[in-house]
């Protein structure tokens, strides 16, 4: 699968579990993302998993990814709500918060490149 960043070589995402918790309305995704170690973020690992489950329109929350130790793997627990609100009355606000802080900073970024461009 192509991805929007290209990192030079194959990424491979694995799924270790995949559980429907119906308890709490959510779907709990454990996955590696093999050869990344070090180069993935957050939101890149968001949107890779958002493509490969084919998640359009669902709220995708990061939990955590751990690198592990003189591996090249990365290991990512992701929270996957059908409501946005539902999911923020589940987890904590921080987490949001970094999010939206992340996001933030991606739309500017983006928007002093489209900037640069046509002053060119």
């Amino acid at each position: 699968m192509k991805y929007t960043k290209d990192f030079g070589y194959m990424s491979i995402i694995q799924t270790i579990s995949d559980v429907n918790n119906s308890f709490l309305s959510r779907r709990e995704l454990t996955c590696d993302f093999a050869g990344l170690s070090g180069k993935l973020k957050t939101m890149e690992a968001t949107d890779m998993i958002t493509k490969e489950f084919k998640l359009d329109g669902k709220v995708v929350v990061p939990m955590r990814l751990k690198t592990h130790v003189g591996m090249s793997k990365v290991t990512g627990i992701f929270y996957v709500y059908d409501d946005e609100v539902l999911a923020k009355k589940h987890i904590n606000p921080t987490i949001f918060a970094r999010v939206e802080k992340i996001k933030a900073k991606i739309a500017e970024a983006e928007k002093a490149a489209g900037g640069e461009e046509k002053t060119e």
